[in-house]
């Protein structure tokens, strides 16, 4: 993937811009000897537990343990299931050495694949997997269920069981597994010989910085991200890219689409046959991108409201400047839905009306029931990697990928390891799976602020949060908001995202799309096995809770993509010729050709 790095001059110190107040340890010379040393303890400590908190664990665990040890009821009945775990166990051998076989897929949950193969059901294999899939059930029951334990300990208890029952599961084994087995007999082996030379091949990648294998086929600008447009403005924090008109007229309402900065952009501009950008200027609207820029160590003040004022205001000062409409449709995906959230709750309290409809994309306002991301933040957690974030500046793209390959640990980490090193093959790579690879930095202010602000304290939702130094209210948004949630999203749960509909005064749609935080929101039309559900309630209307939603609310075939379309277009008015790229002479002028410029910065 082309790539070019970037030198700029830091930002300045001062106060937190946004999130909140700065906290005593962030005012400058505030800090004693004794908690620099803490710092640096902790954040040497970091490099070994790639950004996990030993303490957020080992409280979880002595709390688990605490009130297990004082829980004699549920401990009878952990006996119980142990004995009559072991007792099916013994009977199904039984049976095996008799040569009946069995499934275990079947006593395994939906979502795991481990043991579908048929395979499976031979012996002795099947008992492996029965056996495993036993003790895995018990550990179940000892994490949940305790009376009195605190939920987030229970949580962070039973997923960390879990991560490590999967480390020994025996698909992740040559021996145990009849699959890997079978292939090195019919091969002689040679498929070990691959997996040795993919894993190689990867660990020198990694090692160098470089992007899966098969990443070199997607390069930024030249098979991805390559809808034809131009930079039209540039701060420190972003590139404002505007796309070229692809049809005769188009809507007077710009659209301006604010990404999260979590990762690049160019997720809503991948291969021209699944962007996004191509095709909203196919049905007619100008399209503007905020294109973020890749924070290093010279940017660690950089405050979550600079990302509103030099990124998703710049955007909307260039829209309707250079196309002289007075309002713009805004859209956000993930965090940049979030960011336009507050953005449009400080343009609602400061009287500034150029939004014509919100559209939201994965993104929630309400951070409380925000999946099993919320079991890597928390005070212990959070804290662990402020003191991280104090050595660098910032936090590494790779702890925070890692904290999402750990939520789904079995599709992507164990199960690449058996696809990978020993079967020795190589799926093809995606272009969505290029994209996921190719990561940003977080500023360690904007971080810190966001991880607080949002997850820990809730003050978006709870009217807490700053804007401009003032706080906002989600309450104050009468703008028509049209929202979607995927259907498996780990990082932003459906439930969650649907919270808008408490929070919001406005007239809201609501798109409940299938796939997951990434695949349900690139889903362009004509993808096979689509679907999503659609509807909307007045301001007036009454609420509707998500489980009711969902039973009321049918299922409709394909992308969403033209549902959205029409929305905006109902909001929009009578077709114009286009506006010009950019306006020579003012300070939107073009300055160069899509993607620009931030987008290579590494």
């Amino acid at each position: 993937m082309t790539v070019v790095t970037f030198a700029r001059p830091g930002a300045p110190a001062g106060p937190a811009r946004g999130g909140g107040p700065a906290r005593p340890e962030e005012t400058p010379g505030a800090e004693t000897a004794s908690r620099a040393l803490d710092r640096f303890f902790a954040a040497g400590m970091a490099q070994f537990t790639a950004g996990v908190s030993p303490r957020a664990l080992a409280a979880a665990f002595f709390d688990w343990a605490a009130h297990l040890a004082l829980s004699p009821g549920k401990q009878l009945d952990l006996a119980g299931q142990a004995a009559t775990g072991a007792f099916d166990n013994l009977a199904h051998a039984w049976r095996l050495m008799l040569g009946s076989d069995g499934d275990p897929a079947k006593s395994a949950l939906p979502q795991d694949s481990r043991f579908r193969d048929p395979a499976w059901r031979t012996a002795p294999f099947n008992l492996y997997a029965t056996a495993f899939l036993s003790v895995e059930r018990w550990w179940e029951a000892a994490t949940t269920g305790i009376h009195g334990l605190d939920k987030p300990h229970q949580a962070m208890a039973a997923f960390t069981a879990r991560q490590m029952l999967d480390t020994f599961a025996p698909a992740n084994f040559i021996p145990t597994n009849p699959v890997v087995l079978e292939a090195t007999r019919r091969e002689g082996g040679a498929n070990l010989a691959r997996g040795l030379a993919n894993l190689v091949e990867d660990a020198a990648r990694a090692r160098h910085g470089q992007g899966p294998a098969g990443a070199e086929a997607y390069r930024v600008g030249e098979t991805v991200a390559v809808t034809p447009g131009k930079v039209v403005h540039r701060t420190r924090l972003a590139e404002i890219i505007q796309y070229a008109p692809s049809t005769a007229q188009v809507r007077p309402e710009p659209i301006v689409i604010v990404p999260a900065w979590i990762m690049k952009y160019y997720i809503l501009d991948l291969s021209p046959a699944n962007s996004l950008v191509r095709y909203l200027t196919a049905q007619g609207f100008t399209v503007f991108m905020v294109s973020w820029m890749n924070p290093g160590a010279e940017d660690r003040d950089v405050g979550f409201d600079d990302y509103r004022t030099e990124g998703l205001l710049a955007a909307v000062d260039a829209a309707t400047a250079i196309t002289g409409a007075s309002r713009v449709h805004a859209a956000g995906y993930c965090l940049g839905g979030t960011l336009l959230a507050i953005a449009a709750a400080a343009m609602a309290r400061d009287h500034d009306e150029r939004l014509a409809t919100i559209s939201m994309f994965a993104a929630q306002t309400d951070f409380t029931e925000a999946g099993e991301l919320m079991l890597f933040i928390n005070e212990s957690q959070v804290a662990f990697l402020e003191d991280l974030m104090s050595e660098r500046g910032y936090l590494e793209a790779a702890q925070m990928a890692g904290a999402f390959q750990l939520i789904r640990s079995n599709d992507l980490v164990w199960s690449r390891l058996v696809h990978d090193y020993l079967m020795g093959q190589r799926s093809p790579l995606s272009d969505l799976m290029a994209w996921n690879a190719d990561a940003t930095r977080m500023p360690a202010r904007m971080h810190s602020q966001y991880l607080r602000s949002l997850f820990l304290d809730n003050d978006l939702a709870e009217g807490r949060f700053l804007a401009g130094g003032r706080t906002v209210a989600l309450h104050d948004i009468r703008t028509p908001v049209f929202a979607v949630g995927t259907e498996r999203d780990h990082v932003s749960p459906w439930r969650s995202v649907y919270k808008l509909n408490l929070m919001a005064d406005a007239d809201i749609t609501f798109v409940l799309a299938s796939g997951g935080h990434n695949a349900g929101v690139v889903s362009e039309p004509g993808h096979p096995r689509r679907h999503f559900r659609i509807a909307g309630r007045a301001r007036d209307q009454a609420y509707a809770d998500p489980e009711s939603w969902l039973a009321a609310t049918p299922v409709t075939a394909g992308s969403w993509w033209p549902a959205w379309t029409a929305w905006l277009a109902a909001r929009s008015g009578a077709a114009v010729a286009p506006p010009p790229l950019g306006r020579p002479g003012t300070r939107f002028a073009p300055l160069c050709d899509a993607p620009g410029t931030y987008v290579l910065m590494t």
